[in-house]
């Protein structure tokens, strides 16, 4: 059995979708999301599902390794970041090298690092004028959106589109592609 974490900060949209894809397998189980917020909306969606969740504070993900204590509890071969805010601590990354992933909402290495998340990413794309945006999922280094790239897709942006159509339009990608690239790595351990 191969185990997933996921981290999460918000609605938790890219979880579910996770869940979904891996819910009737007998060969991958998402164990448990971890999230930094006690309000996000990514814990009901781990609750619907019977998935265990815990919210961590600055503190522990930060100044102990409790995380990667529970991550071996769990016995978690791929930990998968879906909208997880907080830079990644070198301990993390050094106990699970190669094996942390993210996905992030636009063609790195552009529109990327500290704050360039959510909308300010889909923002700044606009403000470039930019013809195609799309999706990256890269491995977790010690510094925001720098990992090695595994993935990437595209879509193609009308100038007359706002911010939230491209962001729209880069979810899709992400919805469709986030968990069956998931699965490929998982076939890799």
């Amino acid at each position: 059995m191969k185990n997933i974490a996921i981290f999460a900060s918000g609605s938790g949209s890219n979880a579910r979708k996770i869940l979904e894809y891996f819910a009737e397998r007998k060969d991958v189980s998402v164990q448990m999301v971890i999230s930094n917020r006690a309000d996000a909306g990514v814990l009901k969606i781990a609750e619907s599902f019977g998935v265990d969740s815990i919210v961590i504070d600055r503190h522990t993900f930060y100044e102990t390794d409790d995380v990667v204590s529970i991550l071996n509890k769990y016995e978690v071969s791929l930990v998968v970041l879906a909208g997880f805010l907080w830079l990644i601590p070198e301990y993390l990354v050094e106990a699970f090298q190669g094996r942390i992933i993210n996905i992030h909402p636009a063609l790195l290495p552009q529109y990327g690092g500290k704050g360039m998340h959510g909308k300010h990413v889909h923002e700044a794309v606009k403000k470039a004028n930019e013809s195609e945006s799309g999706m990256t999922i890269h491995y977790v280094n010690d510094r925001y959106d720098e990992g090695q790239i595994i993935f990437q897709a595209r879509c193609q942006l009308s100038p007359t589109d706002t911010p939230e159509d491209i962001a729209g339009k880069v979810l899709q990608l992400e919805h469709k592609h986030y968990a069956e690239v998931i699965d490929q790595l998982l076939q890799r351990f």
